[in-house]
């Protein structure tokens, strides 16, 4: 054991940062949570982000007290008391620098950055989505105090985000024991203009740097599109179609994506670029939540097919862009049920899916099937493994 890599360790501080709104409409099929906290939870919607901070920290706490943490690291937590730190570490010791406010703004969460860096932090661990991460790398405005993103919101097409809490939590200790690189990585949100007005494009909107973990880090999402792929489509629609006449009965889940809305288009089919949609016997039923998914689906016990487009750069089939599909719905629907859509330009850079449900048993339950059906042409089908958490 190598005397100044322990004391450089075990003297790291990392500051905590929750953004308790984050992810709240996710079920609720809002495309995003930013400034309808109060709607969501009106409507029922529970905290997401800061139990999966909780998660993470369990599951840090679990590593730390195993073989794999060699050095015995012991960092110092840094947070604000209450909901947006405090909170979601209950047992865990913490250095307190104020209270959280009882209600949470984007310049609530440049006011807790600021805070963090000026107590001397070696990195920041935050939970939220897209728009948590904008307002975090607009707080640090060049400081290059390393990122770890626990992936909680509804949209997460940025770089900084780990796979799942549990990723978090071993990049945490890696980059607390020296493995892990520091790199810069692109911080990219929806082009919210643009999709006010249909479309899906995603912008970069800034840079930060982060641990380097191509196994635990999920990377920005890429926009993947060939203009010579049209006849791909139409050979993916054909297929979705023949399924359809031959079992009139078919309840087809259509789940958010271009890849999938251009396939509708091809079928005389409007669906929700951003929602879940669900074509039966004729009808659409368009840009359901939680609820109305889970009101369909268990009053009718004949076929289902779920539709899943992973996300182009990043691999995820299930846990981005699409929480309205919650554990109980994946249920109702069935694991057998689920097929992944994908075309070749996309799977050039993809071997593998990654899946995050939300729930840790089911999450095991894809990972113990090893591989899901997915669909890269006119009834040409693959399997594609999926990678563990």
């Amino acid at each position: 054991m190598i005397e100044n890599e322990l004391n450089v360790c075990t003297t790291m501080r990392i500051g905590i940062l929750v953004n308790p709104d984050a992810g709240l409409g996710g079920r609720l099929g809002f495309k995003g949570s930013d400034g309808r906290a109060k709607e969501a939870r009106e409507a029922g919607a529970v905290d997401r982000s800061g139990p999966r901070m909780q998660q993470c920290i369990s599951k840090f706490i679990e590593l730390q007290q195993s073989s794999l943490n060699r050095i015995g690291v012991q960092p110092t937590f840094v947070a604000w008391a209450g909901r947006m730190g405090g909170d979601w570490l209950q047992g865990v010791e913490y250095e307190q620098r104020q209270d959280s406010p009882s209600e949470t703004t984007a310049e609530d969460t440049a006011a807790l950055v600021l805070d963090l860096v000026a107590a001397d932090v070696d990195a920041i661990l935050y939970a939220g989505g897209d728009g948590t991460t904008r307002d975090v790398v607009n707080a640090l405005d060049g400081n290059d105090t390393p990122l770890i993103g626990v992936p909680a919101g509804v949209k997460m097409h940025s770089g900084c985000f780990a796979t799942t809490p549990n990723a978090a939590a071993e990049v945490l200790l890696a980059f607390l024991q020296g493995d892990l690189m520091v790199a810069i990585t692109e911080v990219m949100d929806l082009d919210e203009e643009i999709y006010q007005q249909g479309e899906w494009k995603v912008r970069m909107y800034g840079e930060a740097w982060t641990p380097s973990s191509p196994r635990f880090m999920q990377g920005a999402k890429e926009q993947v599109e060939r203009a010579s792929e049209a006849e791909t489509i139409e050979g993916l629609a054909k297929h979705i179609e023949n399924l359809i006449e031959d079992d009139p009965e078919l309840m087809v889940i259509w789940g958010s994506g271009g890849t999938l809305r251009r396939m509708g288009e091809h079928l005389g089919v409007e669906l929700t670029l951003l929602g879940i949609d669900i074509q039966h016997k004729g009808t659409i039923h368009s840009d359901l939540n939680e609820a109305k998914l889970l009101e369909h689906l268990v009053n009718y016990d004949g076929p289902r097919l779920l539709l899943l487009s992973p996300m182009g750069g990043q691999g995820f089939l299930i846990g981005r862009g699409n929480l309205q599909l919650s554990p109980d719905v994946l249920r109702a629907i069935g694991l057998d049920s689920i097929l992944g859509v994908a075309t070749p330009s996309k799977l050039l850079g993809l071997s593998s899916v990654r899946i995050d449900t939300g729930d840790v048993a089911l999450d095991e339950e894809f990972q113990q099937r090893r591989f899901v059906k997915l669909l890269q042409g006119y009834r040409t089908t693959r399997v594609i493994r999926v990678l563990e958490a």
